[in-house]
């Protein structure tokens, strides 16, 4: 029987499943009867090179990815693929940026180092937001350019709390440029809707594994249009010709992720499996907890109903010098890493993949027991 462990609602690095975490450690210092650890192991080996094709076909497979895509295992996180964005498919010319938070106000704010950037829309500009990212403007009012050689949309932001409960539909908007998603804090969440994407990137660390892994999921078409500046170890062509192995990749992150990978595909959940089970849950830890927020006098969740995340759920105390003594109560449960982002304060709750319904649940008796003291 596993230990029961704290709930960890950081929001990145994150929680990982308890049940990958103990294979890890097993597997530590021999992994398969090597005689070494995936950390020792040579990229080109035969051993690593199974691990990554493992990887590879299961994350194709969970993410039902089409095969004219190619999935590139790369390094820079998602900050750096602000940059390895533009430096791929802008052509030095025009794209056009959604900002509905504070990530894709630094994507915008990055690409324009290399690109004509126009802010199609600005969710922090609507009616009554005051500065701050509560909604996301209907497509049909973003300012888009038939020129622009992509649009780049996040969609999910982390700090915010904001989602794209669907993905933007350019083509239906008379836009033939392909959309761009940072999908970092919800990848593996929940289906995609290829038919509607060019490029998805994601840092593993939110949803997928250790920090210094970056997923790239890019349409074939796209390759090869990168700036002569672009480092080659950042060429999208380069990197997928190379099969991810043009310099050494974040082997363990691999090997994590794929094991992630493999923890998703046989997950049950109300009589569903993969990544339908673990959607299932998902939608089910967010109801819960924004039902708790919802019917209370003391907390309150400020995003609009329709575009509320499922992974990142920020939330205020009304009377905010509660906050210290809300934060010492969570920790005494084993309810960590409550604490708002500092740039938008009052606390968040990051309830990735793997955490389990039971870490909401105990979130929601905090909540509960807490305003029944303070309120």
């Amino acid at each position: 029987m596993q230990a029961v462990r704290p709930f960890n609602f950081s929001a990145g690095p994150a929680a990982l499943p308890q049940e990958v975490l103990s294979l890890v450690a097993e597997e530590m210092l021999d992994w398969h009867g090597s005689g070494m650890s995936v950390m020792e192991m040579s990229h080109r080996g035969r051993e690593f090179i199974s691990i990554y094709e493992a990887a590879e076909a299961d994350l194709r497979d969970l993410l039902q990815v089409p095969a004219n895509f190619r999935i590139l295992f790369m390094q820079g996180g998602g900050l750096g693929e602000n940059a390895i964005l533009p430096l791929n498919l802008s052509r030095g010319g025009a794209v056009d940026v959604v900002v509905t938070g504070s990530w894709s106000s630094k994507s915008a704010g990055e690409a324009k180092r290399y690109a004509d950037v126009r802010i199609a829309a600005n969710a922090a500009e609507q009616d009554g937001a005051g500065g701050r990212y509560l909604d996301i403007p209907d497509p049909s009012t973003w300012q888009l350019r038939k020129d622009a050689a992509y649009v780049h949309v996040c969609t999910n932001e982390t700090i915010d709390g904001v989602e794209f409960q669907a993905l933007p539909d350019l083509k239906a908007l008379g836009i033939g440029a392909p959309l761009a998603i940072d999908f970092s804090s919800h990848v593996a969440s929940r289906a995609v809707d290829w038919s509607r994407v060019g490029i998805a990137f994601a840092g593993a660390q939110k949803n997928i594994g250790p920090a210094g892994l970056t997923l790239v999921i890019v349409r074939e078409d796209l390759l090869g249009h990168a700036l002569p500046i672009c480092p080659s170890a950042f060429d999208y062509k380069i990197v997928a010709e190379a099969q991810s192995m043009y310099n050494t990749p974040p082997t363990f992150g691999i090997y994590v992720a794929g094991l992630v990978f493999q923890w998703l595909k046989r997950f049950e959940y109300a009589g569903k499996t993969g990544l339908a089970a673990i959607e299932q849950r998902n939608i089910d830890k967010a109801a819960l907890l924004y039902q708790a927020l919802d019917s209370s006098s003391l907390y309150e969740n400020r995003v609009a109903a329709h575009c509320r995340s499922r992974m990142n759920v920020p939330f205020f105390l009304r009377d905010e010098r509660l906050n210290d003594a809300f934060l010492a109560g969570a920790r005494e449960r084993g309810l960590l890493q409550l604490k708002g982002h500092k740039s938008v304060g009052g606390m968040r709750a990051s309830i990735y993949n793997a955490m389990p319904l039971e870490g909401v649940q105990a979130l929601v008796s905090h909540l509960q027991d807490f305003e029944t003291r303070h309120g």
